[in-house]
Parts: structure tokens; C-alpha cells; sequence
């Protein structure tokens, strides 16, 4: 029987918000805080702090974790004189990254300078495997000098080891808005990817393809649904299947005040409908949590994470 890892931040303006934390759940509805509810691992490179957590199973059974290279807590007031469109056109080129053969013992931070000059910020970084090409597929969201570091698109990387990294290239543009916070899934060999679009609406919208770099098609039914919810107020989507096969679609909401903020449910029987119903009735989290990744794991490793608890001398 599987389980689930939450991987995500804490979104508050103190160095030990913008970190990762873990959660277990073993339905995905009810969750509880791993080490504590403090965090897991810390970033002490770069801007110091870590956002919009990704992670990863690899076929060697390996995990990596990716995440946005920002800490408002540390930057926002002074390096990036409080300025959203600073941060987007200056903030770093660069994604950090962790790797674990356990999710207990880490490694070192790195740093991925996949960005250059062309680039503003990287955002908000997820992962797929192409079984076709037996490789992993990167993609997240930047401003670019094509079109004069206006609307976010999004890009992508491959690599085969997480080691070395193709150049990136373009995956999915919005030509009336930018687009943000991508998250991928294959079902039945097609791609489906979840996007915040900014403008047109401010929604999470849901696009699919027959090739996982696109091009992508809209899925008009999943407007539908979204049309119930206030516009502007919900980022950051990840997906997972359930015990009883359907998917569960978690939105961030982010439209209140720090206490009211976390993730709602939607459940949809298959990707393909792209018809998803709000089902946040059993749903329960121990605190306020961000942008993160849901991902199955074994009731063995859901186990070593529950007794899981990071010594001091650790951090």
C-alpha cells in the first residue's frame, strides 16, 4: 500500500520559512508535519533561502529535490528594494538542488546555474521523466530578453544523471499572459500540464499534448470548473493519484492572510475529463504550507519518515 511525501515551504517572512519541510500522509488527505514540523534541509548558498520545493523519484531509485533559489525574508527589502519585477528580472539564474538514497541522509546543497544572461529569475522548477528519450525533462518559469523580460514563459532542461544539463529551450508560452508555476503528469501516454495563468484568466489552467515538449491543447472543461473560484487567488499545482485511481489536483491558495493560507483538493477521475470537484471536507494539514510536490512513496520509507528527527548539530 503507498503513501505520500509532501515536499514544500512556509510561506512567512523568517529565514526558517523560506526552507524545505516534509509531510507524510497515508491517503493523501490527512497529513502530519515530518522532524517536528521545522525543516528538513536548509539553503545556505545563494539567496539563502529555498521556495516552490520539487521532488523527484529517479529510476535508480534515487530522489532529487529542486527549488527556487529566493528568500524574500533575506532579499526582498534590501537586494531586491522590496520589487516583485526586480526579483523576476534579477533574482538568481540559478535552481538548488539536494540528492538522498533514503529522503533521510542528504546531500550537500548545489547550485544549478541552468539561467544566464538571457534569463530573469528561475521559478518554481518540476520534473518528468521522457520514457521515450530516458531522460528527465526540468522545465520552471522565467522572464526572458526575447520579449524584453516582459511575460513569463516556460522553459526546460533535459539531463540524464542530474549532473549535466541540456541547453534550455522554450516548452510553453501564453501569447495574451505570462505563465507560471508548470506541473507535468503522463496518463495513458499523453502529457498534461497544469499552468497559473496570469492574465485571461488568472486561473490555473490545463493543457494537454501527444509529445511532452508540446505543442499543447487547451482543455476548455477544466476552465469550466475553475470559473467557480475567485480569480487571482490560487498558484502552484501538483497531482497525485489516489488508492482508488483517481487524481487528486492540489491548488495553492494564497488570497488571505498567512494563517488561512495552504493547499485545497479537487479530485477528477482521469486527467483526460478535465473535470475536477473541490473536495477539501476530509482534507486536514497541520500548519500553513507552500508551494511544494506530492509524491508516493513505500509505507517502509513513509514509516523511516514519521520517526524522523533532525539533531540541532544537523542544520
Amino acid at each position: 500500500m503507498k503513501a505520500y511525501l509532501f515536499v514544500h515551504f512556509k510561506e512567512k517572512r523568517m529565514p526558517d520559512g523560506e526552507q524545505v519541510y516534509f509531510a507524510i500522509s497515508k491517503d493523501g488527505f490527512q497529513w502530519k508535519a515530518v522532524n517536528g514540523g521545522n525543516p528538513v534541509l536548509w539553503s545556505y548558498r545563494g539567496d539563502q533561502g529555498v521556495r516552490d520545493c520539487t521532488i523527484t523519484r529517479t529510476k535508480e531509485n534515487k530522489f532529487v529535490i529542486l527549488g527556487t533559489d529566493l528568500s524574500l525574508a533575506y532579499g526582498m527589502p534590501g537586494k531586491y528594494e522590496n520589487s516583485w519585477e526586480n526579483v523576476s528580472r534579477n533574482g538568481s539564474k540559478c535552481l538548488v538542488m539536494w540528492k538522498s538514497d533514503d529522503l533521510i541522509h542528504w546531500s550537500d546543497q548545489e547550485m544549478v546555474a541552468l539561467g544566464d544572461k538571457d534569463f530573469g529569475c528561475l521559478w518554481a522548477p518540476d520534473i518528468i521523466y521522457d520514457k521515450q528519450k530516458e531522460d528527465y525533462i526540468i522545465h520552471w518559469s522565467s522572464s526572458h530578453q526575447c520579449n524584453q523580460f516582459g511575460s513569463k514563459a516556460i522553459f526546460y532542461t533535459r539531463t540524464k544523471d542530474f549532473k549535466t544539463f541540456s541547453k534550455p529551450e522554450e516548452l510553453f508560452r501564453k501569447t495574451d499572459s505570462g505563465v507560471i508555476d508548470s506541473a507535468m503528469y503522463e496518463e495513458q501516454g499523453r502529457y498534461y500540464l497544469f499552468l497559473k495563468s496570469e492574465k485571461n484568466p488568472s486561473r490555473i489552467i490545463l493543457e494537454e499534448s501527444d509529445c511532452i515538449t508540446g505543442p499543447f491543447r487547451r482543455i476548455e472543461e477544466f476552465d469550466r470548473c475553475m470559473e467557480t473560484l475567485e480569480a487571482g487567488l490560487y498558484e502552484a499545482p501538483t497531482a497525485f493519484r489516489t488508492a482508488d485511481g483517481k487524481w487528486c489536483l492540489m491548488l495553492d491558495f494564497y488570497g488571505c492572510g498567512a494563517e488561512g493560507q495552504g493547499y485545497v483538493p479537487f479530485l477528477a477521475d482521469c486527467l483526460e475529463s478535465g473535470h475536477f470537484e473541490r473536495s477539501d471536507a476530509k482534507f486536514d494539514f497541520p500548519y500553513g504550507f507552500k508551494h511544494g510536490t506530492v509524491m508516493e512513496i513505500t509505507q517502509e520509507e513513509y514509516q523511516r519518515l514519521e520517526i524522523y528527527q533532525k539533531q540541532p548539530s544537523e542544520r
